[in-house]
């Protein structure tokens, strides 16, 4: 009798233990077999064959920079409406406002709406338009009736008609004015500083003349970069996406699983495995390894499984990269299925039940 009991009990076990595993599985034959209410899979094994078409579909895929963006070369800068001149006349001080407490503020001279400035002795003269020299000339023009000899200087103090606007996932979003110095797109984007808890470096679109270019910034991070030979130009608009949807969902036997967003172009399986501290050593199984992509707006996912046994694999996972809102799961080794059912088991009624009918 007490064969028996043990029999039924381990048989009431094992039953149990397969309509209530808890927590998730998954196995290659999970992938091949077709579910006729669930979407198209595909199972591709993660080889250094993988890897050369994944180097390959990156390199047919990759949107160069337009070449027009390093056309543009700015000119001598040119005044307009809101900038602010200093005029300065040499051995004049007449012509210098007396009494002010600051000589730049009180000697400046701020260019109209319709672009003049007004001077002693000259009037209004046009200065929007034309250069620093042209506007200065004109000066020296307009006072030579009366100043045989006059030395005139003119400097932009403050530039406010050019600009470009930033927004998005910078620090300091906003516009910003541009100079006599020419504003490269590197430069204007060190000026904001970047969100990097926020910002998709991928993501980076200027617009220029109703056209928009997207950009990835983290190229800036790569040796054949010509990120920093683009010039801005009044008008452009820079907006930083966001990363929100760069998302990566590491799940199942790993140390921490969890939800890891990145910034940069890709992130690959090693960084992510890495980040979530590793395979759990005494639970997970290194051959069930697998990141699942599905494909937006159809019913098809491909599968990549990758045989985690060997330390050579981590070479492979070095080597692949992953997309926005891949999951990577981690499947669990035999015995710790086994003791989940147990663990699980021991503690049912329904076991206590069925040993309480046969002793009875």
């Amino acid at each position: 009798m007490k064969v028996t009991l043990a029999v039924v009990l381990l048989s009431s076990l094992i039953l149990q233990g397969c309509a209530f595993a808890p927590g998730q599985y998954m196995s290659l034959s999970d992938v091949t077999d077709k579910d006729p209410d669930g979407p198209d899979v595909t199972l591709v094994n993660i080889t250094p064959t993988t890897l050369a078409q994944q180097e390959k579909n990156a390199a047919a895929t990759a949107r160069p920079i337009a070449p027009e963006l390093f056309t543009y070369r700015p000119s001598e800068y040119i005044v307009g409406p809101g900038d602010t001149l200093l005029v300065t006349v040499f051995e004049h001080p007449e012509l210098t406002a007396p009494g002010s407490q600051d000589q730049l503020d009180a000697n400046s001279r701020e260019v109209l709406n319709d672009g003049t400035v007004f001077f002693p002795y000259v009037g209004r003269v046009q200065a929007a338009g034309k250069t620093v020299a042209e506007i200065r000339e004109q000066l020296r023009m307009g006072l030579l009736p009366q100043y045989t000899e006059v030395k005139v200087d003119v400097k932009v103090l403050r530039y406010n008609s050019r600009r470009v606007l930033l927004s998005g996932s910078f620090k300091t979003p906003g516009p910003q004015p541009i100079t006599n110095i020419p504003l490269t797109l590197v430069q204007a984007i060190s000026q904001a500083g970047l969100d990097l808890t926020d910002a998709n470096l991928a993501g980076l679109t200027l617009r220029r003349d109703g056209k928009d270019y997207v950009i990835d910034v983290d190229a800036l991070n790569r040796k054949d970069s010509q990120l920093s030979k683009i010039y801005l130009k009044d008008g452009d608009y820079l907006h930083l996406n966001s990363n929100s949807k760069n998302k990566i969902y590491v799940l199942g036997e790993v140390q921490r699983p969890q939800v890891i967003s990145f910034s940069t172009t890709s992130v690959t399986l090693l960084e992510a495995l890495g980040t979530s501290g590793g395979l759990s050593p005494d639970a997970a199984d290194g051959e069930a390894v697998y990141v699942i992509r599905a494909m937006e707006g159809n019913r098809a996912a491909t599968v990549y499984h990758l045989n985690a046994k060997k330390p050579t694999s981590y070479a492979l996972a070095k080597g692949f990269e992953l997309a926005a809102q891949d999951v990577v799961f981690v499947g669990p080794a035999n015995i710790t299925r086994w003791s989940r059912y147990v663990s699980q088991l021991l503690g049912s009624n329904n076991l206590i039940q069925t040993g309480a009918m046969f002793r009875n």
